[in-house]
C-alpha cells in the first residue's frame, strides 16, 4: 500500500461538477492499494498517518499531529501510485489491486481511519473520474509505502 500525504491548508474532490469531499485543513491522502495488502497494511499504515508530526507547533517545529491540531482528512484512491515505468512510456499497472480486491480495504481505510480520527473521513469516489483541488501548506509531501516499514 502506497501513500502520498500533504499537509494542506484546504482540499477537495468532484466529481461530475459534485463535490465529494472536502476540508478546510490537514491531510490529503492519495492511496494506492497493491494485490498483496491485507487488513495488516491497513492498520500501520492509518496509525501513520493520523500519527505522523508534521503540523507546526508554538516555535514552528514540526512537531503536532493531525490528532494534535484536529485536522481532517481527504481521501483519494490511486491506483497509478503503482505504474510501472522502467520499459517504454506508457506505464503499466499490473501491480495495483483490482476493483474487487482494491474496494473492500479503501472501504476498510475509511473505517480505519474514521475510527482513528474520532470523525468521519472525506472522501473521492472510488473509480470515479475525479478532479482535486488543493493548497499545499509548506509544501510538505510525504510518501509511505507499507511494504518499507523499517
Amino acid at each position: 500500500m502506497r501513500a502520498v500525504i500533504q499537509r494542506v491548508t484546504q482540499a477537495s474532490c468532484t466529481v461530475d461538477d459534485q463535490v465529494s469531499g472536502e476540508i478546510s485543513g490537514g491531510l490529503m491522502v492519495l492511496l494506492g492499494i497493491e494485490d498483496s495488502d491485507q487488513q495488516e497494511d491497513i492498520e500501520w499504515l492509518a496509525a501513520k498517518i493520523v500519527n505522523l508530526r508534521i503540523f507546526g507547533d508554538e516555535q514552528g517545529l514540526m512537531n503536532k499531529s493531525l490528532t494534535d491540531i484536529g485536522g481532517d482528512i481527504l481521501l483519494v484512491s490511486q491506483f497509478t501510485l503503482y505504474a510501472a515505468t522502467k520499459k517504454g512510456n506508457r506505464p503499466g499497472f499490473t501491480r495495483a489491486a483490482r476493483p474487487d480486491k482494491a474496494i473492500p480495504l479503501y472501504e476498510s481505510m475509511i473505517s480505519q481511519l474514521d475510527m482513528l480520527l474520532g470523525k468521519p473521513v472525506q472522501t473521492g469516489i472510488f473509480g470515479a473520474d475525479m478532479k482535486i483541488s488543493l493548497l499545499n501548506d509548506g509544501p510538505v509531501t510525504i510518501l509511505i509505502d507499507t511494504k518499507n516499514k523499517e
